[in-house]
C-alpha cells in the first residue's frame, strides 16, 4: 500500500475512532466520512461496510489484549493474571460505545468481519481461566464462552450512566465470584465503598 493510501486509511480511522467513542458504533457512516473532511464514497471505497470499517479500528485493539493475556500467562500468577486481564478487556470496551453487542454477535457468525478477532481474544482469556482453574484459584463451573459474556456484561453497566458509578465495585463482585481463594478482593480500592 502506498504511503499516502495508509495515511488516508490511519486518518479515517482515527475520526471513525473518535466518533465512535462519542456516538456509539452506530454512529452514521456518512457523520464520520464529513468529519473525516472525505465524501462517503471515499469512505466505503476503504471500507465498504461499518463491518469493515469496525474490524480494521479493532483488531490492534484486539491484537494487543491477546498479547497482553499471553504477557500475563507468563509473568504472574495465574490468579492475577486472569483478573488483570480481565479488568484490561472491560476497560477497553467501554472505549467504544456499543460494541459489547457487536462482539456478542461476532463471535456466533463466522462470516462476521469481527468473528476471528473475537475468537482469539476468547481464547486468549480461556487460556488464562483453565491456568487459574488448573491452579486451584479460579472456580472450574465456568469456561472461556461465560468469561467472554462476563467483559460483555460488566463493560454494559459502564455503558449505562445511571449504572456506570457501580461498575468497579460489580467488576470486584464478579472477580471474585469467579475466584476460588480466600480472601480475594479484587474490587478498586475506592470502590469498595457502597453508593
Amino acid at each position: 500500500m502506498r504511503a499516502d493510501a495508509r495515511k488516508n486509511r490511519d486518518h479515517l480511522l482515527a475520526v471513525a475512532g473518535t466518533a465512535i467513542a462519542e456516538q456509539g458504533v452506530d454512529v452514521s457512516l456518512r457523520d464520520i466520512a464529513r468529519r473525516a473532511d472525505v465524501g462517503l464514497a471515499t469512505l466505503l471505497r476503504h471500507y465498504p461496510t461499518r463491518e469493515a470499517l469496525l474490524e480494521a479500528l479493532l483488531r490492534t485493539s484486539f491484537d494487543e489484549l491477546t498479547t497482553r493475556a499471553a504477557e500475563l500467562e507468563t509473568s504472574n500468577s495465574p490468579e492475577d493474571a486472569l483478573v488483570s486481564w480481565l479488568r484490561d478487556c472491560v476497560a477497553w470496551t467501554t472505549e467504544y460505545r456499543g460494541v459489547t453487542v457487536l462482539m456478542a454477535a461476532a463471535i456466533e457468525d463466522t462470516e462476521s468481519a469481527l468473528h476471528a478477532s473475537c475468537v482469539t481474544l476468547r481464547t486468549a482469556g480461556a487460556r488464562l481461566l483453565t491456568r487459574a482453574q488448573a491452579a486451584g484459584t479460579a472456580r472450574t463451573d465456568i469456561d472461556g464462552t461465560d468469561l467472554f459474556a462476563l467483559i460483555a456484561a460488566l463493560a454494559w453497566l459502564g455503558d449505562q450512566p445511571s449504572l456506570a458509578p457501580r461498575a468497579d465495585r460489580l467488576f470486584g463482585v464478579v472477580a471474585n465470584a469467579i475466584l476460588t481463594s480466600a480472601g480475594s478482593d479484587h474490587a478498586e480500592p475506592d470502590s469498595r465503598r457502597p453508593r
